[in-house]
């Protein structure tokens, strides 16, 4: 029967997967983007004490990468090696990504559960033998439909090109193995339409639904022409499409075929993060597989849009790649992570300049955030010794505070945690910072410190407990997204020996006042944000 829903029996992982990336070249920073996005929902939840699942690897078949390790000299596989060790794993560590498994397609574990999960389709009827003549983008590993094409200009005048690359597709004739997914629109569509949410954002869910109701063709799931591919298990003369090869990654990682408990307790995905690009293998082909297996449906498939430099995607192909260690060198890992969620609503398209993150970092980071803690951690010091004073005079002042804080924490917990809405949620924390710097302004407790009466003490002790208390619900709130300075800040508080580790501490309850114990060491640490050198050459 049909998966009609996202259902996991007995299950208990959070589960999100990136897309696996093709090894065809280094990672640029729209893989990073994903990658890190993922990161910060993965943390956020585990922050929440849910049992979490993270997937994240690399696509190793199909002919783009035969070709380009042709091109190198050295065998598909070798190539693949060498990426996968020496720039994809180093960098998702350079990152701080906390992905609980890398999955390659070249892995046994991987490719003989693909060929189980294709042989079963086979057995069912749901593949047939057939032919194929049509335009192909290697670089998209895809057939495109003419309408899907644009004309050249310049050097490719008067040639067919592919949207993506902006490349000229090839025409190809082979005789290929078929997946009846024209039997799936309707039973698309349905699901769809009962699952108003499971394509995210709203403009990729009707560019689904429209391409769905015009039609859909069968899909090509092998190919003849060259052998870097896992083998079709009936046919040795074919290999299965480098696409159903991918997508199944997201089911073999999780041992499909191999280890139930694992599998029932973790699939289906709650949530894809994939790019807008390859939204239709997403949300039309997989389900579709899913379908006909009788395997139950992901939560939400997402898509964000593109890195922008110049209004030119950012991609290999068009020169605009930029290394994410040429901004980390710069700005820091944690800047890194926090910017692009911050300054790109997720899921539309956004333009990268140096110039606008320098901006925001000496604004928000440096200057809002960074300074707030170092003025905090001074005045404890300067005034009580370290020791963080009890609050016994607070008014309506600090009880604004509190709301602020509890009103921060409900809504970065709903717009990260549930609506992946990661600007809102982290905005919502740099507003409560904002307020808490006004706090301090407007009650001057370089002032009120003048003042040795016991009411004067008091009423300093209790701005600085409540820029303090302030300061642990921020680090809590920003620890999935800038998890080394808010470990720093963490230690700063004296939190860590009175209330434990800092990914012990719950997202949902940050908003709680009168944590942070009085009597807690405060320590005027290294700065969070140390003012940037001049932009290297």
């Amino acid at each position: 029967m049909a998966a009609t829903g996202h259902e996991k029996p007995g299950a208990t992982a959070y589960y999100v997967s990136t897309p696996i990336y093709y090894v065809n070249d280094a990672p640029h920073l729209g893989h990073a983007y994903t990658t890190v996005a993922g990161d910060v929902l993965t943390r956020w939840h585990r922050q929440r004490g849910e049992k979490v699942w993270y997937l994240t690897g690399t696509d190793e078949h199909g002919q783009k990468i035969m070709r380009t390790a042709e091109a190198n000299g050295v065998t598909p596989q070798s190539w693949c090696d060498k990426l996968v060790e020496e720039a994809w794993k180093p960098l998702w560590e350079h990152l701080n990504i906390a992905n609980d498994d890398f999955i390659r397609t070249t892995e046994k574990r991987h490719t003989d559960r693909v060929q189980e999960f294709v042989q079963d389709l086979y057995d069912k009827g749901e593949i047939y033998k057939g032919g194929y003549e049509g335009p192909y983008c290697v670089g998209c590993e895809e057939y495109k439909l003419p309408g899907d094409l644009i004309d050249g200009e310049g050097e490719f005048a008067g040639q067919k090109l592919c949207p993506v690359h902006k490349k000229p597709v090839e025409l190809l004739k082979e005789e290929n193995y078929f997946f009846k997914l024209s039997a799936y629109g309707p039973k698309l569509l349905e699901f769809y339409a009962a699952n108003p949410g499971f394509i995210q954002p709203e403009s990729a869910r009707n560019e689904v639904v429209n391409f769905v109701e015009q039609g859909l063709q069968d899909l090509s799931i092998s190919r003849s022409t060259f052998d870097w591919g896992v083998p079709v298990p009936w046919d040795d003369q074919h290999v299965i499409y480098v696409w159903v090869d991918a997508l199944l990654n997201y089911a073999t990682a999780v041992g499909y075929g191999a280890n139930q408990e694992k599998f029932d307790g973790t699939f289906p995905a709650d949530v894809h993060l994939i790019g807008k690009d390859i939204l239709r293998f997403h949300s039309v082909i997989w389900p579709a597989m899913l379908m006909a297996q009788g395997l139950p449906l992901p939560g939400k498939v997402v898509a964000n849009g593109w890195l922008m430099v110049g209004g030119e995607k950012m991609s290999k192909s068009n020169l605009t790649g930029i290394k994410p260690q040429d901004l980390t060198s710069h700005f820091g890992v944690d800047a890194y992570r926090w910017y692009f969620l911050r300054a790109i609503a997720y899921g539309s398209d956004g333009s990268f300049s140096w110039e606008d993150f320098t901006a925001r970092y000496t604004s928000e980071l440096a200057n809002d955030y960074g300074n707030l803690a170092s003025r905090v951690a001074a005045m404890v010091g300067k005034y009580f010794d370290g020791a963080l004073p009890e609050a016994t005079a607070a008014g309506d002042a600090e009880r604004a505070v509190q709301e602020g804080l509890a009103k921060a924490a409900a809504t970065a917990d709903l717009k990260i945690g549930e609506e992946l809405d990661f600007q809102s949620g982290i905005l919502a924390v740099f507003d409560f910072v904002k307020q808490v710097n006004g706090y301090i302004t407007e009650q001057e407790p370089w002032k009120v410190a003048k003042d040795t009466t016991p009411e004067g003490r008091a009423r300093l002790a209790t701005i600085l407990y409540t820029a303090a208390e302030s300061l642990r619900g921020v680090a809590v709130l920003l620890n999935a997204v800038m998890p080394e300075t808010s470990q720093k800040l963490w230690e700063s508080l004296g939190a860590g020996e009175s209330l434990g580790a800092l990914a012990d501490q719950r997202v949902q309850d940050a908003g709680t006042w009168g944590v942070l114990p009085a009597g807690a060491t405060v320590t005027k640490g290294a700065v969070l944000f140390p003012r940037l050198e001049e932009k290297p050459a």
